[in-house]
C-alpha cells in the first residue's frame, strides 16, 4: 500500500479505493474515473482538517452522515469559477455563436458543472445584450448542492467584481456592467431578470442521462478533473444531447481531438475551443 506521510496520518491508494465504492454503492456518487492524484489530495485535505482519529471513523462518517456528504461533494467538487473568464471566449460567443443562434425562435444553453453560477450569469448578460435573452432558457447544473444553491441566490463578494468588470470589457461588453447588479457592503446581488431564465439542478454528468435537446453547451474546466474514458463518456453524452448544428464549447485546455465523437464537430475556433455539430 503506498501512503504519504506529510504532517501526520495520511489515507492510501487502498483506503481511496474503499471510499470510491462506498460513494458509488451508498450514495450514488461515481468517483471512480475521477482523476486519481486531484481525488486523493482533497480527500486527504478532508482528512487533516478534520482531525479524524483514524481513516475508519472518516470512512464511517462519510458512509452514514447526511450533512457530512453534502460537505463532502462542497469540498472535493472543485469550484474555481469568475465572471466572463477568457474575456476571448466570450467575445467569440458574442461575435459568431449567439449571432447565429439568434436565427432559432427559441434557444436552449446547457452549463455543466456551472458551479457557483458566475458563468451563467455571463452568458445571461450577454443574452440580454443581444436581445435574445427573452426567448433563451439556460439550465445551470452541477453535481455539487452547496454550491447550486448559492447560484440560485445571485450573490457575488464584492471583493470580486472589479476583476469580474475588468473581463467584461475585454470580451467586448456593451454596457455599463455595474447595471447588472445591486452592491451592498460584502457581495452583490445579481439582477432578477437575468435570473428569472435560468433554471438551476443538480446533474451528475457522470451517472445522470441527457434531459433536452441544446442548441450550446458550455463545460468549460470540467475535464481536467475526469480521466479519458470519463472524459470520452460525457463528450457521448453531451453530444446526445446537442442538436444538430448545435454548438459545444470546452476549456482552455481540452479538446475533442482524441474522442469518438471528434468526426462528428468542426473547430469554428481552435483558441477558443468551440465546435460546431454537423
Amino acid at each position: 500500500m503506498e501512503r504519504e506521510i506529510v504532517g501526520g496520518l495520511m489515507v492510501g491508494d487502498d483506503q481511496i479505493e474503499l471510499l470510491l465504492d462506498d460513494l458509488f454503492e451508498i450514495h450514488g456518487y461515481d468517483f471512480h474515473d475521477y482523476s486519481r492524484a486531484s481525488f486523493k489530495r482533497q480527500i486527504n485535505r478532508l482528512f487533516q482538517k478534520g482531525k479524524f482519529p483514524s481513516f475508519a471513523e472518516f470512512r464511517f462518517r462519510l458512509r452514514t452522515d447526511k450533512s457530512f456528504i453534502s460537505y463532502f461533494l462542497e469540498k472535493v467538487t472543485v469550484n474555481v469559477t469568475e465572471m466572463f473568464r477568457d474575456p476571448s471566449f466570450f467575445k467569440m460567443l458574442r461575435e459568431s455563436v449567439l449571432p447565429t443562434l439568434n436565427t432559432y425562435p427559441f434557444i436552449r444553453i446547457w452549463v455543466a458543472g456551472c458551479a457557483t453560477g458566475e458563468e451563467a450569469y455571463s452568458l445571461a448578460i450577454l443574452l440580454k445584450e443581444l436581445k435574445m435573452l427573452h426567448k433563451s432558457l439556460i439550465y445551470a447544473t452541477d453535481l455539487n448542492p452547496v454550491a447550486l444553491e448559492s447560484a440560485k441566490l445571485g450573490h457575488i463578494p464584492l471583493k470580486y467584481m472589479k476583476q469580474y468588470s475588468e473581463n467584461y470589457i475585454a470580451a467586448g461588453g456593451t454596457d455599463d456592467f455595474s447595471s447588472y447588479y445591486t452592491a451592498s457592503y460584502y457581495y452583490v446581488q445579481i439582477n432578477k431578470d437575468l435570473l428569472k431564465n435560468m433554471v438551476f439542478s443538480l446533474h451528475n454528468l457522470v451517472s445522470d442521462h441527457s434531459f433536452n435537446e441544446f442548441q450550446l453547451i458550455l463545460c468549460r474546466n470540467v475535464f481536467i478533473y475526469f480521466n479519458s474514458t470519463l472524459q470520452d463518456r460525457v463528450l457521448n453524452l453531451f453530444d446526445n444531447s446537442l442538436a444538430n448544428l448545435g454548438y459545444l464549447a470546452l476549456g482552455s485546455k481540452e479538446t475533442l481531438q482524441l474522442s469518438s465523437i471528434s468526426k462528428k464537430y468542426r473547430a469554428i475556433s481552435t483558441n477558443a475551443k468551440i465546435w460546431r455539430k454537423h
